[in-house]
C-alpha cells in the first residue's frame, strides 16, 4: 500500500526505510529542503542505550525546585497560558511514582536495546558513515550524593541486562586521558562500555540517501496543511503549493513537536510537549586535549561528543512552547562549563550555536503505533532519545504498519 510519512527527521527517515523493506510504496514530506534539517540536526550526539533513566522521578523533584527559574540553570520553565504546557507538567507529576517511574524505565531500556540491534544491523548492511566513535559513554558526578544516585541507576540498569559500571575517579582518567587537564570538580564516574556516538544529522542525511535509491519519494519543501478525513479514514494529505491532495493508503505523523498541531483538528490529544534544547558545536585545537569517549556530566546535565575535528556540547531543557528563539545566558553556560572540562581542547571563540524542540510526553516514553483513527499512525514523542531510539522505532512502527507486532516488548500507542 501506499504511505506517507511527514517529517524527515530521524524517525520519519527511519520509518520510510524499514516501510520500504515491508514492500510498501513510500512518500516522505518534508517541509524543510533536505531531511534532518530541524530537531535532528544538531543534537547531543550520544547513542545512550544505558543512560533511558525517565525525568519524571521522586529524585528529580528536588533538582527542579532547586533551579527554580534560573536563566542557566539545567531545566528552566517558563510558565505560559498554555494548557497543554500545564496538563503535561502534571502527569509528569504522575509518572515520578515509583512503580511509574520503574515501568518507564524497563520499557525505555526495552526500546533502546531493540533500537541498538537494529541500527548495528543497518550498519553492517549500508555502511553509513556517520562519524561514529563506540567507546562507551562515561557519567560524571561532582558530589557523593550525585554519586551514590548515579551508582543506583547504573545498578538497575546492569540488573535490567545491560552494563553499566561505577567506578573510581582514577578508572575514569585510563578509560578517558583528556578528562586529566579539566578545571572541573568530579569525584567519581559510571560508565557503559556498550553506547557510543555519531553525528545523527549525518546518518540520517544518508539513509535518506539510501531510500531514495529503494524507490522512497521524498517532497521536500512542503509544508502539511491538514488530512483530509472522509469516514473515519484520512484520505490525503494537503500540501503547501500543491491543488489537490497526496492521496495515501495510511499516514505517520513523526512531526516532533509539531505533531500535535495537525492531529488536534481530528480529535487525537497526546501528551507532547516541545522542549526546547540548546547545543554548541566547536573547532578543535589540540584534539589530544579532547575526549574520544562520549562524556555526560550529571551537575548541569550537559553532554560532550567528538565529531571528527569538531566538539559538540549539548544540554539544558528549556519549556517555553514553540520559541525557537537562542537564549544567550544558556548558550554561555554550555560554552563556559566545557572551558571548564577541556580547557585547551578547542576554539571556544568561534562556537556554533543551535536550539531544537524535542518533543517529550511526561513518561519520556515515545509514542508508536496506530491512534483511533485506523490508517493513522504515531512516531513521536521521543523526548532527548530520538537518536538511541530511532532505529527501533521506525522498524517497529513498519511492523505495525504492515500488520504484525514487533519484536520488542514495549506498550505501543493507542490514541
Amino acid at each position: 500500500m501506499h504511505v506517507v510519512v511527514l517529517g524527515a527527521g530521524i524517525l520519519g527517515v527511519s520509518s520510510a526505510w524499514y516501510l520500504r523493506q515491508e514492500g510498501h510504496e513510500v512518500t516522505v514530506v518534508e517541509r524543510q529542503p533536505g531531511a534532518a534539517l530541524e530537531t535532528s540536526f544538531a543534537n547531543g550526539s550520544q547513542l545512550s542505550v544505558g543512560h533511558v533513566e525517565p525525568w519524571a522521578s521522586l529524585e528529580t523533584l528536588p533538582q527542579l525546585w532547586k533551579w527554580g527559574f534560573s536563566e542557566s540553570a539545567p531545566v528552566l520553565f517558563r510558565p505560559r497560558a498554555d494548557l497543554a504546557q500545564w496538563q503535561w507538567g502534571a502527569r509528569f507529576f504522575l509518572e515520578c511514582w515509583p512503580a511509574r517511574n520503574r515501568h518507564n524505565l524497563r520499557q525505555l531500556l526495552n526500546l533502546g536495546l531493540y533500537s541498538r540491534a537494529a541500527q548495528q544491523a543497518l550498519r553492517a548492511e549500508v555502511g553509513i558513515e556517520f562519524q561514529a566513535i563506540d567507546r562507551g559513554i562515561l557519567n560524571l558526578y561532582a558530589t557523593p550524593a550525585e554519586w551514590a544516585r548515579g551508582s543506583r541507576a547504573a545498578a538497575e540498569i546492569t540488573r535490567l541486562g545491560y552494563p553499566r559500571h561505577r567506578i573510581t575517579r582514577e578508572e575514569a582518567l585510563r578509560i578517558e586521558p583528556a578528562l586529566g587537564g579539566t578545571r572541573a570538580p568530579w569525584i567519581g564516574a559510571t560508565y557503559t562500555p556498550g553506547d557510543g556516538s555519531g553525528d545523527a544529522h549525518q546518518w540520517t542525511q544518508a539513509l535518506a540517501e539510501k531510500c531514495q535509491a529503494l524507490g522512497v519519494v521524498f517532497h521536500f519543501n512542503q509544508s502539511v496543511l491538514g488530512l483530509a478525513e472522509e469516514a473515519g479514514r484520512i484520505t490525503g494529505v494537503r500540501l503547501s503549493g500543491r491543488e489537490t491532495l497526496l492521496g495515501a493508503d495510511a499516514v505517520v505523523a513523526a512531526l516532533g513537536s509539531y505533531t500535535p498541531l495537525l492531529l488536534r483538528p481530528h480529535g487525537i490529544r497526546m501528551p507532547v510537549y516541545p522542549v526546547k534544547g540548546y547545543s554548541a558545536t566547536v573547532p578543535l585545537l589540540r584534539p589530544e586535549a579532547a575526549p574520544q569517549v562520549s562524556i555526560t556530566d550529571d551537575a548541569w546535565k550537559m553532554v560532550f561528543s567528538r565529531l571528527g575535528d569538531t566538539l559538540r556540547i549539548a544540554g539544558t531543557a528549556e519549556f517555553t512552547g514553540y520559541d525557537t528563539r537562542l537564549n544567550e545566558a544558556r548558550c554561555n553556560a554550555l560554552i563556559e562549563r566545557t572551558r571548564l572540562l577541556f580547557p585547551e581542547a578547542a576554539d571556544y571563540g568561534q562556537p556554533t550555536f543551535w536550539a531544537g524542540l524535542r518533543p517529550a510526553t511526561p513518561s519520556n516514553r515515545p509514542l508508536i503505533g496506530r491512534t483511533r483513527i485506523p490508517n493513522l499512525f504515531l512516531n513521536t514523542g521521543h523526548g532527548t532519545l530520538g537518536w538511541t531510539t530511532g532505529c527501533g522505532s521506525g522498524k517497529a512502527l513498519a511492523a505495525i504498519v504492515s500488520g504484525r507486532r514487533p519484536e520488542v516488548d514495549f506498550s505501543f500507542s493507542g490514541l
